[in-house]
């Protein structure tokens, strides 16, 4: 097989590159070692930035967006059970967030794809990309037992942490940089009504819980628990009255209880891989960073890098210019430092540290309560959480 364009995984951000390529009439297959069901069922953000709400649109991929997704012009923080809210639309010019689960977008994106011809290949076992320091690199992978091959010019790989794209690159050229959080979020998904109509994060004694949802029905709540923790320890029962009571009273009684449905703990942790781009392969979204789920960077840092790259391969193969190449690491990683920036403070406001002191604590209050009285610190929150523009 021959294309111009391999992408290694079929998650947000394989998928929407190869929408974006496809719109812009440059070939491209991914690859993916899972099916379909597999990756569209992972259970994983729900938050959009406006940057992503806008790449759908552009995509034309907005309708049941806009038919079924909840905007929301703002955000709660919590501290011991007092609530504040943080006006984003009206601190940054109107911009909003998107309430739409990752499952939603890619069903989305994988619906379009077999009406518009985004080729992807399912089930691909052992895939490895070759040559990516010369000017012909490959790909292979086996398919239901036969060895394949495709040839391309350049590689994209989206394939996540656990991927084999970033451990392509050499280890003398790679740098990693890497916070371990030592506490983990335990979460559950039920078919019942949220306690608010916008996001409250809360800063309690026992530890952090954010109160979310994925539709008008379906609400996403979470708790900080240990690493060491186990699902079958918390029965529905213990984690709703956990919930209620790192929430507030006020908060708490808002709560409507069900049975869950979905329950898994995550432990939390921030990574960011340079460069990512050597040779021909480029690195985009998980496969080159993770962020901590507190700031709801994931899904919509993986939205900017293909942004990023796909503008970059299409100044290559239409204005025969690699000046997007040549910046698109440098220029994916400014933003994405941003991100892990935001991230990284966020969670270290809401959460409580097991190694951490009074004084510690002290400056939590502090900074909380400055964030409530202080519209200029309010702003710079607004603004990291609807997203930063591209440059």
């Amino acid at each position: 097989m021959r294309t111009q364009v391999a992408i290694i995984g079929a998650g947000p951000a394989g998928l929407f590159l190869g929408h974006l390529l496809k719109r812009a009439g440059i070939d491209a297959v991914i690859l993916e070692r899972r099916d379909r069901a597999y990756v569209e069922g992972r259970v994983r953000a729900g938050v959009l930035e406006q940057i992503t709400v806008d790449l759908m649109e552009r995509l034309d991929l907005g309708q049941r967006m806009r038919r079924e997704g909840l905007v929301h012009g703002g955000t709660n923080l919590a501290s011991d059970g007092d609530v504040f809210r943080i006006d984003m639309a009206e601190l940054t010019g109107g911009s909003t967030v998107m309430v739409y689960g990752q499952q939603e977008v890619m069903k989305d994106l994988f619906d379009a794809a077999e009406t518009r011809g985004v080729q992807i290949v399912f089930d691909a076992e052992d895939v490895h990309p070759q040559g990516i320091d010369s000017d012909r690199p490959v790909v292979t992978w086996r398919e239901n037992g036969v060895e394949k091959r495709l040839d391309c010019d350049f590689i994209a790989g989206c394939d996540g942490y656990h991927g084999v794209s970033r451990a392509a690159i050499p280890a003398d050229v790679l740098k990693t940089f890497e916070r371990v959080y030592p506490f983990g979020w335990l979460g559950i998904l039920a078919e019942v009504p949220p306690c608010d109509h916008e996001l409250i994060y809360s800063n309690h004694e026992r530890g952090f819980a954010l109160a979310s949802m994925r539709s008008a029905t379906r609400s996403r709540y979470y708790i900080q628990c240990a690493l060491d923790e186990k699902i079958e320890d918390w029965s529905d029962e213990r984690f709703w009255d956990e919930l209620c009571l790192r929430l507030g009273p006020e908060v708490g009684a808002k709560v409507t209880r069900g049975p869950s449905f979905e329950k898994s703990i995550a432990p939390l942790r921030s990574f960011v891989t340079e460069p990512m781009r050597y040779g021909r392969l480029f690195l985009a979204g998980d496969a080159a960073h993770i962020v901590p789920p507190t700031g709801a960077k994931g899904l919509n840092l993986a939205a900017s890098d293909v942004v990023m790259l796909s503008e970059a391969l299409v100044e290559h193969f239409k204005d025969g210019s690699d000046t997007g190449i040549d910046h698109y690491s440098a220029r994916a990683l400014a933003r994405v430092w941003k991100a892990e920036r935001f991230s990284w403070w966020f969670t270290s406001l809401t959460h409580r540290f097991p190694d951490r002191d009074g004084f510690d604590r002290k400056m939590q209050v502090a900074e909380l309560a400055y964030i409530k009285g202080s519209r200029a610190a309010q702003v710079t929150l607004a603004e990291n959480y609807v997203g930063l523009p591209l440059v």
